[in-house]
């Protein structure tokens, strides 16, 4: 078979021997024109056709004329000038597609008659002839190759087949040019591939469709055609027909291309053969095996293994694939076997069909089969499987690494692509949905390249890696799959990178079962369950990946999961951010978790981890929540503009809380109830507008070497029979008091700092009984320590000085328990104002409660809830009957113009103008309760 490379080296054919045979005499290789670079002239031992048959061109014969007539200007302007009349007249020869070769040399007078046309003007000899059989064949090349027109040469060109054009390119500059009319090779293409475009073999097991359009080349049909010229053709009904003029070998059968290519591949290796083609002097080239194009037909029933280095590659107009089918009812469709190298399908439709009544078993049969020691390619292809067992496509074996890409498998009643036991692979730009399971299968070592696939709407998951498959997943859309997006179980160990996983069904990505993996720059979005899912001892790593618009959670990690979550940004989801529970223990590091519509981390039912150095803000509901025995380590967080709590123990939340910038919240900064008992220790606790830390209904906790500071209300709250721990804290700057301690509260205070806050460093109230030991309590702007309300405490070696109102005041009743405390250099500006005979309201407001002497005016008729000061029982109640109350915290009504008298110390009523705070009163009825 002669090879299809179109080569320009060839012999040149010889003219006929017969005595006034009117052929145009060829030249040798030395005088002939240079043959086209790119002329597709598979074999110069190609036997001429003699005569014309369908489909076939026919032998031109043109004459020459030893007349002159003017040059005829061709519209490709490529003809070579003719020499002039006194050089030996325009004369020149053509060699003729499909004329018949002769072993003789032309007559002498001939070959120098051919010699003086051809060479340049000024070498050619000066001579003339006189044979009217020289004249006369001068006369008919002339008028061939300058006279006749383009049109008609086109014309006649449109009846050659590409060897005949090929040749008939290399008379002369202006054939050349006509027979590579791009209308002409596009009709010769297209009549023996089928394609509405030129399909390139650019590189073994590469084959590319170009629009003309976009192609650099001058005729990019005709460069087509001569990189697939060697191919073998499957086309039924075509196997008996020749065609003079192309070389070749039609098959009805696919195994009967596959026989022939292999019996051919043993021929150039010296094995004798006897086949049906005629094109036995071709060999296939160096680097590519046998291509065989599969015209379009369903091909049904035939077992195709591969085990050379075979392209398969269908051939029909518009989709190609739909329009070629391989299909079978049992055993596999098509298999690549040990020895498939460098081997390729495409562009075809696989089809396993089994019939589920039939007794043969084919749970181990698929559409598509690569085994151990192959890489074939796998392009365009669409697989389509019914087997309720096993998969569309499976790879499996060591050394099994073939490229599939831009395959569609899909609608199959099993798994779609199925890769096992240490199989390799590329799979690149598949379409892989709806599937019945999952749509891709790794396991046991597998380890799989996958990009770019767009995997959906299966009624399983989406990619499952199990039993110790592994594999690397890039660029994937994996979208609106029934269960997760992406499984991993049983010692999985994938990579998936820069993956958009969304809108499944449940949830996006579920490790378990001991599951590993890592799950890095991913977009994990709009899952009607958390985004990820952790449990059963899983330990994946879950890196700079975008977890947001979850139906509920981000990350939710349970029975006994671990991992390593960090640089993630989580926010929008309808749960928690990241929800920790039932022994869990991950590292939760360097996250953005915010903009929540519930919380930001949620940590229950004992669950643990180390969180750190998250920026958790902006979260409807408390930043972090712990709760129900959970005992996590939180460090070095920034927790902040909440619209509730910061970081909020309950129901016995434990754990520790470290080094942290909590602040701006619209709750307390942080909140400690129902026996809970947290450290709480190194962190800065300001802006709450509900105070710093609030303590109550039985809240533990030790709080040690915090700054909580610029709170709306108290810097830290205890109430409620609460007994937390405050060691070596600073509470400062607070628009209301340090620390206020009310409703049966307790606690132990020890070597704090508390100074420069609105009302009282420290307010005890309500039947409640801390213990102060070595604390400083300066600076204050009203007291430094208040006990009221039937309270008392035990006060031991304190500081209390440079404040306000006074360093300890004592209502009415209360008897503390005071042993070596230090007050000093206080202010006493209530004992000063009385002194002066000021209206006490001049020292006080609506918010801040001076301690004092409060009196009651029957004749006013004034309740127990009206206090007058006591210069105003002097001055505008003087001669009323009035009683002494107590001496407890109050503000004067007289002054605050809340009375029928008008103030006379006091002037006009007037709300304070110089005061420094504006919050509610710590009264439990003023007090905002989150439960």
């Amino acid at each position: 078979m002669p090879s299809a490379s179109f080569t320009a080296s060839r012999s040149c054919v010889r003219r006929s021997r017969r005595k006034g045979a009117n052929r145009i005499p060829t030249p040798s290789r030395t005088t002939s024109e240079p043959c086209e670079p790119s002329c597709p002239i598979p074999n110069q031992n190609i036997p001429a056709p003699l005569a014309p048959a369908s489909g076939s061109s026919s032998a031109m014969a043109p004459s020459t004329s030893s007349s002159t007539v003017p040059a005829h200007h061709s519209p490709y302007d490529l003809r070579r000038k003719s020499p002039s009349h006194h050089e030996g007249g325009p004369s020149t020869s053509a060699a003729t597609a499909g004329s018949p070769t002769s072993p003789a040399t032309p007559t002498a007078p001939a070959q120098v008659c051919y010699a003086s046309t051809m060479l340049p003007a000024r070498k050619r000899p000066r001579r003339t002839f006189s044979t009217s059989y020289e004249n006369c064949t001068a006369t008919a090349a002339h008028y061939l190759q300058y006279e006749l027109p383009d049109e008609v040469l086109l014309t006649i060109f449109n009846y050659l087949l590409e060897l005949d054009l090929c040749r008939v390119s290399q008379v002369c500059k202006r054939f050349q040019a006509i027979a590579n009319d791009t209308e002409i090779w596009k009709r010769l293409y297209q009549s023996v591939y089928e394609y509405d475009l030129p399909l390139f073999n650019s590189a073994p097991c590469r084959f590319e469709f170009v629009s003309p359009e976009e192609s650099d080349l001058a005729n990019p049909w005709k460069e087509s055609f001569r990189q697939l010229y060697r191919g073998i053709h499957v086309r039924p009904g075509y196997q008996d027909l020749t065609f003079k003029g192309r070389n070749l070998c039609y098959f009805n059968s696919v195994q009967g291309a596959l026989d022939y290519a292999d019996e051919r591949s043993a021929a150039t290796s010296g094995t004798n053969y006897s086949g049906t083609c005629t094109n036995t002097h071709s060999s296939e080239p160096t680097n590519q095996g046998a291509l065989i194009f599969l015209h379009a037909g369903t091909y049904r029933g035939e077992v195709l293994v591969i085990d050379s280095d075979i392209s398969l590659i269908g051939a029909a107009p518009g989709n190609v694939a739909e329009s070629v089918i391989l299909e079978r009812e049992s055993e596999s469709t098509l298999m690549f076997v040990q020895g498939a190298k460098q081997a390729y399908a495409g562009h075809l439709t696989l089809k396993f069909s089994p019939d589920v009544t039939s007794t043969v078993p084919h749970h181990k049969y698929y559409c598509l089969e690569v085994f151990e020691n192959c890489s074939p390619t796998i392009d365009h292809c669409i697989i389509r499987s019914t087997s309720v067992v096993g998969a569309a496509v499976c790879v499996s074996g060591v050394g099994a690494n073939p490229v599939i890409r831009h395959c569609g498998i899909s609608d199959c009643e099993n798994v779609g692509l199925y890769v096992t036991d240490y199989a390799q692979g590329t799979y690149e730009d598949n379409e892989i949905s709806r599937n019945a399971l999952a749509g891709i299968w790794v396991k046991n070592y597998a380890n799989p390249i996958m990009r770019r696939n767009h995997i959906h709407h299966g009624r399983d998951v989406g990619i499952f890696t199990f039993d110790n498959g592994l594999g690397y997943f890039e660029a994937n859309d994996i979208h609106n799959n029934r269960i997760a997006g992406f499984e991993v179980k049983a010692g999985a160990n994938p990579t998936v990178a820069h993956c958009e996983i969304h809108h499944g069904q449940t949830g996006g990505i579920y490790v378990h079962e001991n599951g590993l993996g890592q799950f890095i720059d991913n977009k994990i979005h709009s899952n009607n369950f958390a985004g990820v899912w952790i449990t059963s001892n899983s330990n994946p790593t879950i890196r700079r990946n975008e977890i947001y618009n979850g139906h509920q959670g981000g990350v939710y990690i349970f029975g006994e999961g671990r991992g390593l979550i960090e640089h993630n940004n989580i926010y929008g989801n309808a749960l928690a951010g990241i929800q920790i529970r039932t022994n869990s223990d991950p590292i939760v590091r360097h996250n953005k978790i915010h903009h929540g519509q519930h919380g930001g981390i949620y940590v229950h039912e004992k669950g643990q981890g180390l969180i750190e150095e998250n920026e958790v803000y902006a979260n409807t509901l408390a930043g972090v929540w712990i709760t129900t025995g959970s005992t996590p380590v939180l460090r070095r967080n920034r927790i902040h503009s909440g619209k509730q709590v910061g970081v909020y123990f309950y129901d016995n939340g434990h754990g520790k809380l470290e080094d942290n910038d909590i602040f701006n919240h619209l709750y307390s900064g942080v909140q400690i109830r129902t026996g809970s008992n947290p450290v709480i220790r190194g962190n800065k606790i300001w802006g709450g507008q509900n105070g710093g830390v609030l303590v109550y209904n039985g809240g533990l906790g030790l709080l040690e070497q915090n700054e909580i500071f610029d709170n709306a209300m108290a810097g830290v709250w205890i109430k409620t029979d609460s007994n937390p721990t405050l060691k070596r804290n600073k509470i400062f700057d607070g628009r209301d008091g340090g620390i206020c301690i009310f409703n049966g509260g307790k606690g132990i205070l020890e070597e704090n700092d508390i100074f420069r806050n609105a009302q009282a460093g420290v307010l005890i109230s309500t039947q409640s009984h801390p213990i102060l030991k070595r604390n400083r309590i300066f600076d204050g702007l009203a007291a430094g320590v208040e006990i009221t309300n039937n309270a008392t405490a035990t006060l031991e070696f304190n500081q209390i000085f440079n404040n306000r109102f006074g360093g300890l005041c004592l209502a009415s009743g209360v008897q503390p328990i005071v042993r070596g405390n230090k007050i000093f250099n206080n202010q006493d500006a209530v004992e000063k104002a009385v002194a002066n005979g000021q209206c006490l309201y001049k020292i006080s407001s609506y918010t801040s409660f001076p301690m004092h002497d409060f009196y009651r005016c029957q004749t006013c008729n004034t309740t127990d809830r009206n206090a007058i000061c006591v210069n105003c029982i002097k001055t505008c109640h003087a001669g009323h009957d009035v009683e002494f109350i107590r001496h407890d915290r109050f503000f004067c009504d007289c002054g605050a113009g809340t009375l029928t008298n008008q103030c006379q110390l006091q002037g006009e009523p007037t709300q304070d103008t110089d005061t420094l705070y504006d919050s509610a009163a710590p009264m439990e009825s003023h007090t905002l309760m989150v439960n």
